[in-house]
């Protein structure tokens, strides 16, 4: 791909980030890079947006994100080569993270239509019988976005949308490793008509982020990361809203009577849909003794059928880590594991950003990969005696989004469902499905508020009654 440019709306300073291909190393594009020390301009510019967000009418807002959804599925192919380009995901993920995007825009059109308060029944409340009002939801103000870049087209979708549905200005702040993704959405929802000063994006480094995050100006920080950084932002931010989704560890359970052939197909692909780069992946299945070895000798048969390499080349599975450096911290991951008598049955090969993917078993409770988050493309497989203690090790981790079990048993998918500490759980799927209209986020320390169009719409508003006194009857 030849070298683009992308400035962001608001161009602060000369100095330019490149963004590389994490799969050939190639410059794609460059963007301007915001110094902390610019963050007053970039507020002046969200106070101006804040004012314009809040006189759209909903029927303007919603215009906007129909027009952007329509834009988008338009223009699908060019959005999901960019996400290839710039995330290393296969043609086949991008595609579908590209038409997620546009059920997300949609979805918050609908929205920003439908969510605007309700009727509250003074009446029924002795002492109130001559009142009556309602509420409205209004906007926060100004939000400030921060976003990764496993997801470089969708999860900024689901901070813009929303927020733009509830009538607040948006400061994003893009992952450094995939902004152009965030850059072109952008672009599209000020084509669709989005006044410009709406949405600032600022492209820069973590003292940018951390400028941004205490501004008082900023009534709301909504962040998808890492779990340290999490921390860093709520010790830093002082008395505003936070919603953040900060990881996982994702658990699924496989029962003596489940569909084997099912539940492997889901497991793989749950463990190795973005090279593992997925806060829901599947990173430990947990398989009843009775059915462990004929579950385990499946799954590495399917994994190793997976192609990895290329991820412009429809035939690859799995694509390439982030950086190179991404990958070789996954292959240490792993190694780190053997050395503590985890067992390899396959993987563990680097070749610059691509990482096979990884199956092992006998994995210590103590080890890292069965403790924290890997977000790389590793699996580990673990056999249990009850189902009891299935729950108990699922439960062990102090990280959880979601969580599956495959089962052909009501009972023992409702007992998992009320059992299991997790945000999702999900019957006879992947830990990795999740729909963008239902709630999303964690138990534990997983995650502070909820994301979902409907549910991230109503963090981004905030409730105002409106109340009659002496209404009487009318005589």
């Amino acid at each position: 791909m030849s070298e683009t440019v992308i400035n962001t709306a608001l161009h602060l300073g000369d100095d330019m980030a490149p963004v590389r291909n994490p799969y050939t190393g190639e410059t794609i594009g460059s963007v301007c890079a915001v110094a902390a020390d610019a963050l007053e301009a970039v507020m002046l510019r969200a106070r101006d947006g804040r004012t314009t967000a809040r006189a759209m009418s909903r029927a303007a807002r919603a215009k906007v994100l129909d027009g952007a959804a329509r834009l988008v599925e338009e223009r699908a192919e060019s959005f999901a080569r960019l996400i290839v380009s710039e995330a290393g995901k296969t043609l086949v993920q991008a595609r579908k993270e590209t038409a997620r995007a546009v059920n997300t825009l949609r979805l918050s059109a609908a929205e920003a239509r439908r969510n605007a308060g309700e009727v509250v029944p003074f009446d029924a409340y002795e002492g109130s019988e001559d009142r009556q009002g309602w509420f409205t939801r209004e906007p926060l103000g100004i939000i400030a976005a921060i976003t990764p870049y496993n997801d470089p087209l969708n999860l900024v979708a689901h901070k813009l949308g929303p927020a733009v549905a509830g009538g607040n200005a948006v400061v994003l702040k893009p992952s450094a490793l995939t902004p152009l993704s965030a850059l072109r959405l952008v672009d599209t929802l000020v084509e669709a008509g989005l006044p410009e000063e709406v949405v600032t994006v600022v492209n820069g480094g973590p003292e940018l982020g951390a400028a941004l995050v205490a501004s008082r100006d900023v009534r709301m920080v909504s962040f998808t990361g890492g779990f340290r950084t999490g921390e860093a932002i709520a010790r830093s931010a002082g008395l505003k809203k936070l919603a953040m989704d900060l990881g996982g560890n994702a658990p699924v359970i496989v029962m003596e009577d489940a569909d084997l052939d099912a539940a492997v197909e889901g497991c793989v692909s749950g463990a190795f849909w973005a090279a593992g780069q997925n806060c829901i992946g599947v990173q430990r299945v947990l398989v009843a003794r009775q059915v462990y070895a004929a579950f385990r000798d499946a799954f590495v048969a399917r994994t190793l059928r997976l192609r990895a390499g290329d991820p412009t080349d429809e035939r690859t599975d799995v694509g390439p880590m982030i950086t190179v450096g991404s990958a070789a911290a996954a292959k240490a991951l792993v190694d780190a594991a053997l050395e503590q008598g985890a067992t390899l049955l396959c993987g563990n090969r680097l070749d610059g950003s691509v990482y096979a993917p990884t199956v092992l078993e006998d994995v210590p409770g103590t080890a890292a990969v069965w403790q924290d988050e890997a977000f790389a493309p590793v699996v580990v497989l673990q056999p249990f005696d009850s189902f009891g203690e299935a729950v108990e090790r699922a439960n062990e981790i102090e990280f959880s989004l979601h969580a599956g079990i495959f089962t052909t048993r009501l009972d023992r998918a409702l007992a998992a469902a009320r059992r299991l500490d997790a945000g999702g759980v999900m019957v006879n799927d992947s830990s990795d499905y999740r729909f963008d209209a239902m709630p999303f986020g964690g138990f534990k320390y997983g995650s502070m508020g909820r994301e979902g169009v409907r549910f991230a719409y109503e963090e981004m508003t905030q409730p105002k009654v409106v109340c009659f006194n002496g209404t009487g009857d009318g005589r």
